[in-house]
């Protein structure tokens, strides 16, 4: 198979086995084109990408810029700060108006969940979700199992925590739909108050001993407390989560073995890890933040090459 199931990429749940296999396959081709002295290639010269972040973001929009420049697109950044959103304008409008000026591809962060869905429906573009709310945040999954499969060789059967703010994390849902999909096992470890009421219907374990999860895991993934999405506190205070959340170099040794760390970013040093891990040769941290452009400019180019068509 050498196209994608889908016309856009609004969430890893719209995504087959195959659909993952054939964008880490064109990943590994582009992360040995960004380790070339010449790190552009013209695949997408006649493309146009408008980057909608309605919500703040630095990573992201930072890969997916990278992403799109590597693959030699035109480049449109809009920012709802700076925007005629601040004055009542409605999503529909303002991408219709982005449209208008014939873009191809439209990259977007939005805080209401389901809000590229909606878009996909209305507008005559390819749309890739970069975050919807606390729903989905597909590309940042595919990038962790990238990452794992880079690591550890492979996903299939290999045994992945997701350790903290579950409840309003859009990385651990899209991670739990890519890692199943995959053929991992997956556990969510954390805060009772931080894991929401389904997630045992999703077919993960559940664990609240920290240590416990790490005993049993291969890999650890390390979400920051989402202080920014919560109007109620979870928790008594940052200092007894880190106490029975994060993780330190003196938790790592006492293992019974060797676990990798990921974490999605930004870090909340001294919270959910320590600087010695997140420095240490265990954490890929760095390896994800590589792997990210690799795979977004694998995205891009699987759905540019659909338009074309």
């Amino acid at each position: 198979m050498s196209e994608l199931s889908v016309n856009h990429l609004l969430g890893i749940k719209y995504l087959n086995k195959q659909d993952i296999q054939l964008i880490f396959e064109t990943a590994d081709h582009f992360k040995e084109v960004i380790n070339r002295p010449i790190k552009k290639v013209p695949s997408l010269r006649d493309i146009t990408i408008a980057n909608l972040f309605f919500e703040n973001s630095t990573r992201t929009k930072l890969s997916f810029e990278l992403a799109e420049k590597r693959l030699s697109a035109d480049v449109l950044n809009f920012s709802s700060a700076q925007s005629s959103v601040k004055k009542g304008e409605t999503l529909i409008d303002t991408v219709n108006n982005i449209l208008s000026m014939k873009v191809d591809m439209v990259v977007m962060r939005h805080p209401n969940p389901g809000a590229g869905v909606f878009l996909s429906k209305h507008v005559n573009a390819s749309i890739i979700n970069a975050g919807d709310g606390a729903h989905e945040h597909p590309t940042q999954a595919l990038l962790d199992s990238y990452s794992i499969r880079e690591k550890l060789g492979g996903v299939k059967g290999k045994k992945v925590v997701i350790v903290g703010d579950i409840l309003h994390s859009r990385v651990a849902l899209s991670n739990i739909f890519a890692l199943q999909l995959q053929g991992a096992e997956v556990m969510v470890c954390g805060p009772k108050t931080l894991l929401p009421k389904y997630i045992d219907k999703l077919g993960v374990k559940v664990e609240t001993d920290l240590r416990k999860a790490l005993n049993w895991c291969d890999v650890a993934n390390m979400l920051r407390v989402q202080n920014e999405r919560m109007d109620i506190s979870y928790f008594p205070s940052t200092r007894e989560y880190t106490q029975q959340f994060g993780v330190t170099k003196d938790l790592l040794n006492s293992l019974d073995k060797e676990i990798t760390i990921m974490h999605p970013g930004p870090i909340n040093r001294g919270v959910e890890i320590t600087s010695d891990v997140a420095d240490s040769d265990q954490a890929i941290i760095l390896d994800q933040v590589q792997n990210g452009v690799a795979v977004r400019m694998a995205v891009i180019y699987l759905l540019a090459s659909k338009i074309k068509q």
